[in-house]
């Protein structure tokens, strides 16, 4: 699947928006976001934000949006890549557990957005929208679902359900969205051993050799 199969990409002018909008919704959850938190946090008017987004969800959904398409841009080169399926899938485990850490934020939006449509706690129209996202997430875990079946289907996994063993991994990989804080004195190494540690569970729990993996 390739880049242009996800959704358009949000004009540079609203990344500051969308920045701390995101970090908001992080910290206080959708519900007890307002335009105005997000305004303080971005240092503006809230009439800077009314000038992009007609309401709270509008912002929202570009949040879960543009995090999407955060996941996809350094996800689909690995995918699309000629590597052997043994490394493909090892770098876009580890890549995809990177981007957890680092967009951590946006990812959070993501995962309540699919919250509050499985919920149900939705206008129609926002339904529809948060539907259609839905369908931006699930494209993205094909993308994984194609490597992993390619990856059984050369012997270099062992499991039963695709499906199965595409949630187990994205348990693994998409923890430190819950329970990864920033602490003083850390630096890029320290995101590096986490996401190895991260892809290497997800990977063994695969069926995959130790000789395959040993370089996450």
């Amino acid at each position: 699947m390739s880049a242009s199969a996800t959704a358009n990409p949000v004009r540079p002018v609203q990344e500051d928006i969308l920045n701390a909008a995101a970090h908001c919704f992080m910290d206080r959850g959708y519900s007890a976001t307002s335009i105005d938190d997000v305004a303080r946090s971005l240092g503006a008017t809230k009439g800077r934000i009314y000038h992009h987004y007609r309401s709270k969800a509008d912002l929202f959904f570009d949040v879960f949006r543009h995090g999407m398409q955060m996941n996809f841009d350094v996800l689909v080169p690995i995918a699309e890549s000629s590597q052997p399926t043994a490394d493909k899938l090892r770098d876009m485990a580890k890549t995809h557990c990177i981007a957890m850490i680092r967009t951590q934020h946006f990812q959070r939006c993501v995962w309540e957005g699919v919250e509050l449509l499985q919920r149900g706690a939705t206008t129609p129209e926002q339904r529809e929208v948060l539907i259609e996202l839905q369908a931006m997430r699930d494209n993205y875990a094909e993308i994984f679902r194609t490597v992993l079946e390619a990856a059984k289907s050369e012997g270099l996994a062992r499991f039963d359900s695709s499906s199965i063993a595409l949630q187990l991994m994205f348990m693994s990989l998409n923890s430190p969205l819950f329970w990864y804080r920033e602490r003083e004195g850390q630096d890029a190494s320290t995101i590096d051993n986490i996401a190895s540690q991260c892809a290497l569970f997800a990977l063994r729990g695969l069926g995959m050799k130790e000789e395959l993996i040993a370089d996450v």
